[in-house]
């Protein structure tokens, strides 16, 4: 009988960052909260890759791509996730407003609450200068 044959986990570390990569930024696109946990074990995994894959002499391109994406990952993440934080407060109120209103004019009362409630938590904002392009 006749064994498969493997490949080595270090020469496949490099397409195992990149795909980690790529799943932290899903992530982030769709729950910042995890896509920051995604991207630091994607982060982490990348890194170690590197090492990895240069003690079996592969190209450790892909692994540095990784730790590009998993950082751009990692940040976006990490400002998203604390912007809803930040405005938690502001962001319950919408949509507590949200499910009350029943008509298009009550639903734009409510972003115009939830832009000057935002504008208020930020000083360095002029009243008037946060307009959404369309409702959160």
């Amino acid at each position: 009988m006749t064994t498969p044959v493997q490949a080595r986990p270090a020469e496949s570390a490099g397409r195992r960052a990149l795909w980690l990569a790529f799943a932290s930024v899903v992530m982030t696109l769709i729950l910042p909260l995890a896509g920051l946990v995604a991207s630091i074990f994607a982060l982490v995994v990348s890194i170690r890759a590197i090492p990895a894959l240069r003690s079996v002499t592969k190209p450790v391109g892909v692994a540095v791509v990784g730790v590009v994406l998993a950082s751009l990952s990692l940040l976006v993440s990490l400002a998203v996730t604390t912007m809803q934080f930040y405005f938690s407060d502001e962001l319950t109120a919408y949509t507590e407003c949200g499910r009350g209103a029943g008509t298009v004019t009550a639903q734009n009362q409510c972003v115009e609450q939830l832009e000057r409630a935002m504008e208020k938590k930020m000083p360095f904002v002029q009243p008037g200068q946060v307009q959404f392009p369309f409702p959160p």
